[in-house]
């Protein structure tokens, strides 16, 4: 079963957060701040944080950013998953997958059943892979970034969770684009 094995050192990883609102600034930004609090208190490093407008093109070229950047090895989103025609961040992310990672809405849909019930389908919660970056994209509320992070995200960002996790397979994300 699904373990910490307190014998290896933990590996902090450099994680970006983007919050998706045409309302909110960092003042009032409630899911950001409860993101940014749980991946210091985890010993993950916070490297950016910034509020961008429901705008498919710029949330886009936000995470463009942030996967060519060296120093970023994780971006989660917040907000703009929903059903909405602002909602657009589910497919900004798309734009700039390579691979998605297919079971992380399945998983966030079934942390989320438990919380809320059939509510969760309402949700668009999902995760990818480009350039050798992580990206996930949560819904708005302060509650689902909970769940995310406690029932998903804490776990397979921390290297010494068994039987496997994001961060052991982390120098291999774009082994593809260093054969010859």
């Amino acid at each position: 079963m699904s373990r910490i094995d307190e014998s290896k050192d933990f590996i902090p990883v450099r994680i970006a957060l983007l919050t998706v609102s045409d309302t909110r600034d960092l003042t009032q930004d409630r899911s950001g701040d409860v993101l940014a609090e749980r991946i210091e208190a985890a010993g993950h490093l916070l490297v950016d944080r910034m509020i961008v407008r429901d705008e498919r093109d710029q949330i886009a070229a936000h995470l463009r950013e942030w996967i060519a950047d060296p120093g970023v090895d994780v971006v989660i989103s917040t907000g703009g998953t929903g059903l909405t025609g602002r909602d657009v961040t589910v497919e900004a992310h798309r734009d700039v997958y390579e691979k998605e990672i297919d079971a992380f809405g399945t998983v966030f849909t079934m942390v989320s059943m438990g919380k809320i019930g059939t509510s969760a389908v309402q949700s668009r919660a999902t995760g990818g892979v480009a350039g050798g970056t992580y990206l996930f994209a949560l819904p708005g509320s302060p509650g689902a970034c909970r769940d995310a992070w406690d029932e998903i995200l804490s776990l397979q960002l921390d290297y010494r969770h068994l039987p496997c996790n994001f961060v052991e397979i982390m120098p291999r994300l774009d082994e593809h684009q260093r054969r010859k």
